[in-house]
């Protein structure tokens, strides 16, 4: 390997880290900026994780990985099946829709994702996993951001787990790992002794990096927690001001007036007091004068700049308060659907990327051959859609000749066209040769 030591990562990223735990902190509740005194009510709703988890939800909805043929022949339409029968495999022993939906909450509030696709020796198969971004490196070609030629993942494992591992007995009960891979060389360090050098096994970096979104001429990503950190600060502000004086206000303040300080008056319930002639006693009213209402539409601003920060209109909460259409409810949650689609750009390539290590790893380990079969990626709708309305668009397409029944069966999330489309071919046959059978009896 070339000029690298595992001490050059303690002083490499220290901001990007820095940001991660900020924001996963955050994420889970921690909002206020200081530590506050413990008598004092600070409250907390946190929206920056239900925004990110509701975003998530459109998102990932009707993720599927159909194959094509480069061209129409028998031997190609088997290795299709080959290769949806091997990404299924796969998706099922890894558990990938769990992993997945993990992965892009942990990428929307770090702003980075990461996988790891490799050969598992010992069980003999194809392992996807999702390593902490905040444990991954990397190193790119000058100003060309897709050409990474050296990542580095930094974990740490215990004394058994080491020996599971990697066969290496130590003393300490908890040891740093660190792998380095270009495509041509792999470096396994514990703690700050190289353990194993050999050869890229794979000929290809295992891992698959990728931004929550893309922020131009950097390589790493943006997360989604910055831009709602000031507007969530003041909302839990704002509502714990407004919790205090209902709190006061339900206990309310005794003003004593022309009272000497030396009285000996106690204010606790049941108390009768004796008040000189001049003095006077009222309970202090803070909800007088509609005060509260200032306080109350003060929340409201508050509560929409978060919606239009966060690009999350309250229309995605299910709080349509009238029936709109199919587009006008489209319109109320373009900023969503814009949001979704921009992050929906980058886990594209991710997620291209990550077949196409899958595939090179099953031709290498497994010996196959998907030469001529191409792979994607589709989605789901975002918003709710009217399936029978779309199937009624995809069957005039298919009629006209413009999609194939393959694309109207992706379009509608058919999950196995292929299989699909035989099962139709073989019913048709059956009820041709019916028809055949009853007209000549």
């Amino acid at each position: 390997m070339i000029d690298f030591h595992p001490s050059e990562l303690e002083s490499r990223d220290n901001e990007r880290l820095g940001c991660y735990r900020r924001y996963l902190d955050f994420y889970n509740g921690k909002q206020w900026p200081s530590p506050t005194r413990a008598r004092e009510r600070h409250l907390v709703f946190n929206y920056a994780k239900v925004f990110i988890d509701k975003a998530t939800s459109h998102l990932m909805h009707g993720l599927s990985f159909p194959c094509y043929l480069v061209e129409e022949s028998d031997e190609l339409k088997g290795k299709v099946n080959q290769v949806e029968s091997l990404l299924r495999e796969v998706y099922e022993q890894n558990s990938l829709q769990q992993l997945d939906w993990e992965t892009e909450i942990d990428t929307a509030i770090l702003g980075d994702g990461c996988y790891k696709v490799f050969w598992d020796v010992n069980q003999r198969c194809i392992r996807v996993t999702s390593p902490d971004p905040s444990g991954i490196f990397a190193w790119w070609m000058g100003d060309d951001l897709s050409r990474v030629w050296r990542v580095a993942s930094r974990y740490f494992l215990s004394r058994e787990e080491a020996q599971i591992l990697y066969g290496v007995k130590t003393d300490r009960r908890r040891v740093k790992i660190t792998e380095v891979w270009t495509e041509k060389l792999f470096d396994l360090w514990m703690d700050e002794e190289l353990i194993e050098s050999k050869r890229n096994p794979y000929g290809f970096i295992p891992f698959i990096i990728f931004p929550n979104l893309r922020q131009p001429k950097q390589f790493w990503g943006i997360s989604d927690i910055p831009q709602v950190m000031e507007p969530q600060r003041e909302l839990n502000r704002a509502i714990s001001r407004l919790s205090r004086i209902l709190e006061v206000s339900g206990n309310p303040i005794a003003v004593l007036e022309n009272v000497p300080a030396e009285k000996d008056i106690k204010v606790e319930p049941g108390a009768v007091w004796t008040l000189p002639e001049d003095a006077k006693a009222y309970l202090l009213d803070l909800l007088q004068g509609g005060g509260i209402r200032l306080h109350i539409d003060y929340i409201d601003i508050i509560y929409r700049c978060l919606h239009d920060i966060s690009e999350t209109p309250r229309a995605a909460f299910g709080g349509v308060e009238k029936d709109l259409s199919g587009t006008a409810l489209s319109i109320e949650l373009g900023a969503l659907v814009q949001k979704v689609t921009r992050k929906r750009t980058t886990r594209t390539a991710a997620y291209h990327r990550r077949t196409e290590l899958i595939l090179k790893l099953a031709e290498k380990f497994m010996q196959q051959d998907f030469r001529g079969v191409l792979h994607g990626v589709v989605w789901g709708p975002i918003l709710p859609a009217d399936m029978q309305r779309q199937s009624q668009s995809e069957q005039l397409l298919v009629q006209w000749g413009i999609h194939s029944r393959r694309t109207a069966m992706d379009e509608v999330g058919v999950q196995n066209p292929d299989v699909e489309f035989g099962r139709w071919l073989e019913e048709r046959a059956k009820i041709r040769q019916q028809d055949i059978d009853l007209s000549v009896s």
